[in-house]
């Protein structure tokens, strides 16, 4: 009996015209998740992708577990197909589930006819099904509330489907529907997690990462890497960015108000990243700052920091807490990593009283008074280092 994976749309179902670019954008990303797992056919039909297995020593275990980390999901059952001869159904129901109800006492049945020239209805379907079952289960009671198990059958257009009960999934977006940005990863837990909410919603994901050494360490960069690698999981395949950063960085420590300090260093980035993102054509940064949890993040100052540049700043974080972000850090395995206390460039120098209301007057007239720093810029945002994040990618640090 060879089991193929259902997996479920969510919104994109809701999607006009344009309805088969998302479709497209999905199929590309499972079939990319599962190539090197061996032949997979993709397609979709009603709202459905359907997952087959070309061979039959392919690992579907696995091929479950990276499907249900691609956005564009919402739900997902490994299934079986027989005809829709009612009696097929039965048998295959039987010899599917059968085992997983040895042991059980309660079930129920559900049935979904998408084909509705089926000449049984659903509730038909369910009392039948329900019937046969029993008959070869007698210790089992039908709950229809609280089931330990339930046994799905779908009616669909080329046979019907056979399955347990649906697993929930990434949900959003498929990654590259809603174009392309650059989020700046610190190694913190706040950036991982920004970057995970704007994949969600169908952005395809770059970062960039400033380092400072001596200040910062290469276990601190190897931290950051291994960042990109858990959310290649979700986001798939991208580049890591690594900025040195340590000349502008001390050339703003040496001639910038003490107190301005982390306002003009937050601008200083963004502009390098903004250099960046314009070679590959990114059209938006994404940052992870949440409203006014440290000074640098008041209303006041991402005003200032969102000046320093034209492109679109995201900040899907803006309204959350930290126990929301370390909700969401946790369930997608990033917590851990981001703990790990290596030195993180935006922490260093920092003045022990930042001023939480600047004006954008008097960070120009700060600027103005560091002639050197554009140059300093420019030398960082041409000297990056690319460092090539794949999907499995497991970095040691």
């Amino acid at each position: 009996m060879k089991e193929i994976i259902l997996a479920y749309q969510g919104e994109m179902t809701l999607k006009g015209l344009n309805r088969g670019k998302f479709e497209a954008g999905l199929a590309k990303s499972i079939r990319h998740r599962l190539e090197d797992l061996g032949p997979f056919k993709v397609h979709s039909a009603q709202s459905t992708v359907f997952i087959e297995p070309q061979e039959d020593d392919l690992d579907v275990d696995e091929a479950f577990r990276r499907i249900s980390k691609v956005f564009g999901i919402v739900k997902l059952s490994r299934a079986v197909c027989c005809t829709k001869d009612f009696e097929d159904i039965c048998r295959t129901a039987e010899a599917y589930l059968g085992p997983q109800l040895r042991g059980l006492r309660t079930f129920k049945v559900e049935a979904k006819r998408a084909d509705k020239k089926y000449p049984m209805k659903s509730p038909e379907i369910c009392r039948e099904l329900g019937a046969y079952i029993l008959s070869h289960h007698n210790y089992l009671r039908v709950d229809v509330h609280n089931p330990q198990l339930e046994i799905m059958v779908e009616i669909r257009d080329n046979g019907a489907y056979i399955h347990g009960p649906k697993v929930e999934a990434a949900g959003g977006l498929p990654v590259g529907t809603s174009g392309r940005a650059l989020n700046l990863l610190s190694g913190g837990i706040d950036s991982p997690v920004a970057a995970y909410c704007m994949a969600r919603r169908g952005l395809a994901l770059h970062h960039i990462h400033f380092a400072s050494p001596p200040y910062t360490s290469l276990r601190a960069k190897l931290k950051v890497q291994a960042l990109a690698c858990e959310l290649s999981e979700y986001i798939g395949d991208c580049v890591l960015f690594v900025v040195p950063y340590t000349k502008p960085q001390e050339y703003i420590r040496d001639h910038a108000p003490a107190p301005l300090f982390t306002v003009l260093m937050r601008r200083s980035m963004l502009r390098i990243a903004e250099k960046v993102a314009s070679k590959s054509a990114m059209e938006a940064l994404i940052t992870g700052e949440s409203l006014a949890q440290v000074a640098s993040q008041t209303m006041a100052a991402l005003a200032c920091t969102d000046a320093a540049q034209s492109l679109p700043v995201l900040r899907p974080l803006i309204g959350m807490d930290k126990t929301d972000i370390v909700a969401i850090s946790r369930k997608i395995g990033t917590f851990e990593t981001s703990i790990e206390p290596y030195e993180d460039c935006c922490t260093i120098f920092t003045p022990p009283h930042p001023k939480t209301k600047p004006t954008l007057a008097e960070i120009e007239a700060a600027e103005a008074n560091m002639p050197g720093l554009a140059e300093l810029e420019q030398v960082a945002a041409d000297t990056v280092e690319k460092i090539f994040v794949r999907i499995g990618d497991q970095p040691e640090f």
